[in-house]
């Protein structure tokens, strides 16, 4: 996928006030809306720049284009960098009609949003207060034992020049035992203000966990590399996994190869219901660096009738 620099576009700097925008986003409207235009390519134009216009002209959006496009050229390879978006708070998006690029950025900003209108009272109006939206990064460990943890956030706002920046709050946040990935946790009161007397909205954080040296996370369900060693794998035996402050005793059957992989259900996050541990066995050879060890590896050579590629032979 290539990255689009939406700046050059709509031909303005990347420090262009809103008012700027809106008139250049006007201008190449008049030049190449299909309906008036005599460009050849007056309706791909178009799209471009009401795709490059949608960004630029939403607050939220725009504050994360900027950070996350800094330093690629138009035209350059570009693939968003995974969880890119933790950190930002929103309130909501339109997915538009766009391509890749677009939709890469920016679907899944807002979803699943929930909103109440306005109402007039006694010549007032009011209103609930929208959701906000943010991705949160967490360690697994948390998902384990539940913590309080102090989230910051990235805030989109205007300057008084009508330019972009970003705002930052911290807030202490209690996980719950058995948090797991994709699962919102709900601050109420914590979104935008409600217009009048109406209430705030909420703010959504959307929990997903930061990488581990050992654990890959899937929904509620773990997988782990167990490395075991040749002997283990061939005769079989009883080994201690630890999974935090749990020592989970597994059996690993008689002639177990490597790439096979055992299931203990229920001992994944303990969520409702809880998620299995998936163990990859790795079979690992002790080096045959002293006398001894080359001594064994030779006496396996001559007396086990064993060839690793016989089924392998075309």
């Amino acid at each position: 996928m290539q990255f689009k620099d939406y700046y050059q576009i709509l031909g303005v700097n990347r420090d262009a006030a809103v008012e700027d925008i809106k008139k250049a986003y006007r201008k190449l409207a008049r030049k190449y809306h299909p309906d008036i235009s005599k460009e050849a390519n007056a309706e791909a134009r178009m799209k471009e720049v009401n795709e490059a216009y949608a960004v630029l002209s939403d607050t939220e959006k725009r504050a994360a284009y900027d950070q996350l496009g800094r330093g690629y050229r138009p035209g350059q390879e570009f693939h968003p960098p995974p969880d890119w978006d933790a950190g930002f708070e929103f309130s909501t998006t339109d997915a538009g009609d766009f391509g890749d690029f677009f939709s890469q950025l920016f679907g899944r900003m807002g979803a699943g949003r929930r909103q109440t209108g306005p109402f007039a009272s006694g010549g007032s109006v009011h209103g609930r207060g929208e959701d906000h939206h943010a991705k949160v990064l967490l360690d697994i460990e948390d998902a384990f034992s539940g913590a309080t943890r102090q989230v910051s956030l990235r805030v989109p706002r205007l300057d008084a020049q009508g330019r972009v920046g970003l705002d930052n709050r911290t807030l202490n946040v209690k996980i719950p035992k058995g948090v797991h990935e994709g699962q919102i946790i709900r601050l109420a009161g914590q979104g935008a203000p409600g217009l009048g007397s109406g209430k705030p909205g909420d703010l959504l954080l959307e929990v997903h966990f930061n990488p581990h040296k050992s654990l890959r996370v899937d929904a509620a369900n773990l997988h782990m590399s167990l490395p075991v060693s040749p002997w283990e794998a061939a005769l079989g035996a009883a080994i201690s996994v630890n999974l935090f402050s749990t020592v989970l005793k597994v059996r690993i059957p008689a002639g177990t190869q490597s790439g096979q992989q055992l299931r203990l259900r229920g001992q994944g996050i303990p969520s409702t219901p809880p998620g299995d541990l998936f163990l990859d066995i790795q079979v690992l050879l002790p080096p045959a660096t002293s006398a001894k060890a080359r001594e064994i590896y030779e006496t396996m050579a001559r007396e086990l009738a064993f060839d690793p590629r016989a089924d392998r032979r075309i």
